[in-house]
């Protein structure tokens, strides 16, 4: 028995296969030498298994026979020889070609800036158009995506951003929670600091799902987690969040500088007096006629034709958002502007068959409609400004928060609606940010736009100025001291004096200073040298005095 083995191994070895054939089958078969004619014997096929002939006829099917009927054992085993490619996968980029990984790059940081789920790359529209765009590159899986490609992502722009931030003197920190449409809360902290070339930078480090409770031990456990997670605890940040009391209370927690959002503040000025019942009751008949026309094509219809015959723009009704107090002005102004339409369509036989219960608002109410949305006009101005600043600083608070104190004061000319409305927003405004005056008036101060402080009065800028003041002494005082401790250590080294040539148009000293020297300078620069204070005081007087 052995020797039978032993023989058809080594008949195995005689037979050879062509190196033009390329079938996984071939690794089972070859063909015996023809001495005679001195080369292989292609008329027959020999099994290296059994060595049985086969009838070869130039394809592979006689081979795969025998072997499924004597050897079937060895067909369900995978070869280990080289394998044929498909002609489809020759047409196709490689997965690590420079080409395919660029594209996958970007789908992953379309997937980020757009913030599309995973599933995209399997979207047929999606699919068809990198198609079009690069017919040979395979699909992304989206479980590649989220286990390698989106992470690996991630950590190379977090890094990146940590190596950013780093060199920031200080950072500003926003933060603010939120519920997704799926009913799950969101904290979200963004980052925000000046470049050395004076640009305001933001990054937003994180979105992390609220597990625990709101209360202010939670949120201030969050916050600070993910604030030494990106090293910022020493760029003795300010935090800006909403005015929660919950949220106010997690930044004391954490002992750090709180401002609160001047927005949310307009925006809770703004709700407060949309309470009152005669501004609710107003508005909830205005909201009512709104919802209609949104429901109902037939009044959608008749009012598009009214538009039409009154020359009026095709405008939509609005409807209010809870959230958003300047959308409460939208949906008054709209109504405002389509008045007429809006009459004239639940006046049509054609909608009152269709709809009983409808309530148009009387003259008395159109009226009160135009004093509010009068008495919110600065409201609205001081949401745009902080909307529309590109670089939103400290200093804009101040101005705006007095600007908005008088525009709220009422006049005796006001109607009843407008006065209330406006003593209950003035009534809001007059309670916030009563413990950081001093903060918010010396950031007006040092801007330029601000720096003659015309909203305040004149023992306030009195104030401020010697606020500002010492400040700046001890500022100057701290300079002053590294200074001296770079000059200690720079006395420790000693460096080679290299001849430097004279300065180019430099004045001819005088004889005189030449043989006073220092004495002479200081005399006449004006006397004894002043000190830090006297210093302070001059060049913050120069910049009051200076025109801009």
């Amino acid at each position: 028995m052995a020797s039978d083995t032993s023989d058809n191994v080594s008949q195995a070895l005689v037979l050879k296969t062509p190196d033009t054939v390329k079938a996984t089958i071939w690794s089972h078969f070859g063909f015996r030498n023809d001495k005679e004619k001195d080369k292989l014997d292609k008329s027959k096929a020999i099994c290296k298994v059994c060595q049985m002939e086969v009838k070869y006829c130039g394809n592979t099917t006689n081979l795969r026979n025998h072997m499924l009927r004597h050897h079937q054992d060895l067909m369900s085993k995978p070869s280990t020889g080289p394998q044929q490619m498909k002609l489809k996968q020759t047409l196709q980029l490689p997965a690590n070609s420079a080409r395919s990984l660029k594209i996958t790059e970007a789908i992953a940081g379309f997937i980020c800036k757009d913030m599309r789920p995973y599933s995209v790359v399997e979207n047929e529209g999606f699919r068809r158009l990198i198609k079009v765009t690069e017919p040979l590159y395979v699909m992304v899986s989206r479980k590649r995506l989220s286990e390698e490609v989106i992470p690996n992502m991630y950590q190379s722009v977090k890094e990146d951003v940590k190596s950013k931030l780093k060199s920031a003197v200080r950072v500003g920190i926003t933060s603010d929670t939120w519920t997704s449409v799926a009913t799950e809360s969101y904290m979200s902290v963004t980052a925000h600091y000046i470049d050395e070339e004076w640009n305001l930078i933001s990054y937003v480090l994180q979105t992390t799902e609220v597990e625990t409770d709101h209360r202010s031990a939670s949120l201030a456990e969050m916050m600070t987690v993910a604030i030494e997670e990106w090293g910022l605890m020493s760029k003795d940040p300010v935090m800006v969040t909403d005015n929660a009391a919950n949220m106010v209370h997690a930044v004391e927690i954490m002992g750090l500088t709180h401002v609160g959002c001047f927005a949310h503040i307009i925006n809770l000025a703004s709700q407060a007096g949309f309470k009152l019942p005669n501004i609710a009751r107003l508005l909830g008949r205005v909201r009512h006629i709104a919802k209609f026309f949104h429901r109902s094509t037939t009044a959608t219809r008749i009012l598009k034709e009214k538009q039409k015959l009154l020359q009026l723009k095709a405008h939509k009704l609005t409807i209010d958002v809870v959230t958003r107090w300047n959308s409460v002005l939208e949906m008054l102004e709209r109504f405002l502007e389509q008045q007429p339409a809006i009459s004239a369509a639940l006046l049509s036989p054609e909608v009152r068959r269709k709809e009983k219960d409808l309530c148009s608002l009387k003259e008395e109410d159109i009226t009160d409609a135009e004093d509010v949305v009068r008495a919110l006009k600065p409201m609205k101005t001081a949401t745009q400004v902080m909307s529309e600043e590109k670089s939103p600083t400290l200093s804009v608070i101040a101005p705006l928060h007095a600007m908005l104190l008088k525009e709220m004061t009422s006049l005796p000319e006001d109607s009843k609606v407008v006065k209330d409305i406006k003593d209950e927003i003035k009534k809001n405004l007059s309670t916030r940010y009563l413990n950081q005056k001093d903060m918010l008036h010396v950031a007006s101060a040092v801007d330029p736009r601000f720096k003659a402080l015309p909203f305040l009065s004149e023992e306030e800028r009195d104030s401020t100025f010697s606020r500002l003041q010492t400040e700046a002494v001890v500022g100057m005082e701290e300079e002053a001291s590294n200074q001296d401790d770079a000059d200690d250590e720079a006395d420790g080294v000693e460096e080679e004096v290299q001849p430097q040539p004279p300065a180019a148009n430099h004045k001819q000293s005088s004889a005189m200073e030449s043989l006073l020297g220092e004495a002479y300078r200081l005399r006449e620069e004006g006397g004894a040298q002043k000190t830090r204070a006297e210093e302070a005081e001059d060049e913050i007087k120069r910049y009051f005095e200076a025109i801009l």
